[in-house]
């Protein structure tokens, strides 16, 4: 029970001249008995607050910087009406900074033997699950002197998922992919290593396409035409050690690493190609396999959604056998990690040949854009010396690109925005060369 009329018992008593009233219990009570009566009858008409009935419903998934929608039920089986405030308590990361305050408190009536509905509406800045704290509420009699109040714990979790923002580049690759395969109007032709069909040979055509049994057949050269191979595998392998914390921007490195799997998943996907995940630092976090292709990307987003990096220094022969394991037949394997020089050098490096001897591997790193915006400082002292140390940060991320070359691997290193278009072509140039 909270005390909400006290200010005005006290401001009741003070008004009383000094000399009138007796400091006793007694001497109160008999000055201020129709306070005092007023008070009793206001809290014995305040509904009672812990009979109330509470549910939920609403979202239960939502992308992260969208706004999710759970709805409280209150019931009210009490023979008397139901006037209060009520807290539905979130963690703080299930809102805006600053907003928590007028996004979780509402007022409410529920008249006797009725239901009402209260919506509370989330807008979460982190991935993962959101779990619903205590709903306390305060229910208040007609006066508002006295009120009742009690906690009620009402389950229910909201799953925010990866935002996917590199959705908008899915148009442009798909065409893209479309011209491989030929299925549009375009002359080209995907130069894979699944036979398509027979044309009439044009200057400039490889030699080695020419269908000598169905020249002799017909009175012009004919050539073949070759289109990518379908239903290759794909695993796409996310580092979650120390290295993905890192923050680029106002994100960790893993959720930019993240956006770029998404649009890789959702391409190859349309491209009749399998795609699996493998999550990984010092155990498996992850492993999503065998998905169909209209489940692979819903399956994705919610296996990511809570993933979460690890402080720990990546176990990169665990991590190869388990990659070795996972992909058991040659597929192309995309590792999602840092180009810093001690974890590939001491890591990655040693065990790279198990991993190339038998799959295609393309490596992609996200690159901090502030990193080159220091590299182009001029104008001062400390501008010049941020500016040389940018350079040199850049010059040994090419060497251990230029490492990773001479074992075969294909590097894609950009930014958190360029990162997930630039991982498109390159699969695209892969399967346009035949080496998935």
């Amino acid at each position: 029970m909270a005390l909400t009329g006290r200010a005005a018992l006290i401001a009741a008593l003070a008004s009383v001249p000094v000399g009138v009233w007796d400091p006793s219990w007694t001497g109160i009570l008999a000055v201020n008995a129709p306070l005092a009566v007023a008070c009793a009858c206001d809290f014995a008409l305040a509904a009672p607050v812990r009979r109330l009935g509470l549910t939920r419903s609403g979202d239960a998934s939502v992308r992260l910087g969208e706004t999710a929608d759970v709805t409280l039920t209150v019931s009210n089986p009490s023979g008397r009406p139901l006037r209060a405030r009520l807290r539905d308590a979130w963690p703080p990361s299930s809102w805006q900074p600053g907003t928590e305050t007028a996004a979780s408190r509402h007022s409410l009536t529920v008249p006797a033997g009725e239901r009402r509905r209260v919506t509370t509406r989330l807008r979460p800045t982190r991935r993962g699950d959101r779990h619903a704290d205590r709903v306390t509420i305060r229910s208040y009699g007609p006066l508002g002197l006295l009120t009742r109040q009690g906690t009620h714990r009402v389950p229910w979790t909201v799953r925010v998922l990866p935002p996917f923002t590199s959705r908008k580049h899915l148009p442009s690759k798909l065409s893209r992919l479309r011209e491989l395969d030929g299925r549009t109007s375009v002359l080209t032709r995907g130069e894979g290593t699944e036979f398509d069909s027979l044309r009439e040979y044009v200057p400039g055509d490889d030699t080695r396409s020419i269908d000598w049994r169905a020249t002799a057949r017909h009175s012009t050269v004919a050539v073949r035409t070759w289109r990518p191979e379908r239903d290759r595998h794909i695993l796409l392998v996310l580092d979650t050690g120390r290295t993905s914390a890192g923050r680029v921007g106002d994100a960790p490195r893993l959720d930019a690493a993240m956006d770029a799997a998404l649009l890789l998943a959702a391409l190859a996907s349309r491209a009749g190609d399998r795609v699996d995940l493998l999550a990984y630092d010092r155990r498996v976090r992850a492993l999503l396999q065998g998905r169909t292709a209209g489940d692979v990307l819903p399956s994705l987003v919610n296996a990511m959604a809570t993933l979460e990096p690890e402080l720990v220094e990546t176990d990169a022969r665990g991590l190869a056998a388990t990659t070795l394991r996972s992909a058991p037949r040659r597929s192309l394997v995309v590792l999602f990690t840092t180009l810093d020089a001690a974890p590939i050098e001491e890591g990655l490096l040693p065990v790279l040949p198990q991993l190339t001897q038998r799959h295609t591997v393309l490596v992609a790193s996200v690159a901090d854009p502030h990193v080159s915006r220091m590299a182009q400082a001029r104008g001062h002292t400390d501008a010049v010396y941020e500016a040389a140390a940018a350079a040199q940060t850049q010059s040994e991320r090419r060497h251990i690109a230029d490492q990773l070359h001479r074992h075969g691997v294909t590097v894609v290193d950009a930014t958190p925005d360029e990162l997930p278009p630039a991982l498109a072509d390159a699969y695209l140039e892969l399967k346009a060369a035949g080496r998935l």
